[in-house]
């Protein structure tokens, strides 16, 4: 059986994500591999194995083109409104708290925010399948 263990996206600026994971979700920089055109960044926290690799090409000035396929990570936090309230505080731009119930049933709960890049990050309640 396959084990997920990471999940990787290209950013710009190094510096800038890694303060922005860490401030927003406690990831700290888990092991460094530079290599002559790019650097590789694994980042992760106690709670969980799994770890977002940062990919970051030397020489690249322009932002990356995320396109028109929608695409996020995902976080679960035990109390999602604290969360929402404390990204206010460190002035990271949470966007509006929801209930998902497409059927009348609150399916998730949940917030986005995006990374210094653009990249969607959701911010969901940890409970029902989202633990």
């Amino acid at each position: 059986m396959a084990k997920s263990i990471h999940s990787m996206i290209r950013v710009l600026d190094e510096d800038r994500s890694v303060a922005f994971y860490d401030k927003a979700f406690g990831l700290k920089v888990a092991d460094r591999l530079d290599f002559p055109e790019f650097t590789l960044v694994y980042l992760s926290n106690p709670e969980s194995d799994f770890e977002l690799e940062l990919t970051v090409n030397k020489g690249r000035t322009e932002p990356y083109d995320l396109g028109d396929g929608y695409g996020h990570f995902a976080v679960a936090v035990d109390d999602l409104e604290a969360e929402h309230k404390r990204f206010e505080a460190e002035g990271l731009a949470p966007r509006k708290l929801v209930e998902f119930a497409p059927a009348g049933e609150v399916v998730a709960k949940f917030f986005f925010v995006a990374d210094p890049d653009g990249y969607q990050i959701e911010v969901l309640a940890r409970e029902g399948r989202f633990k």
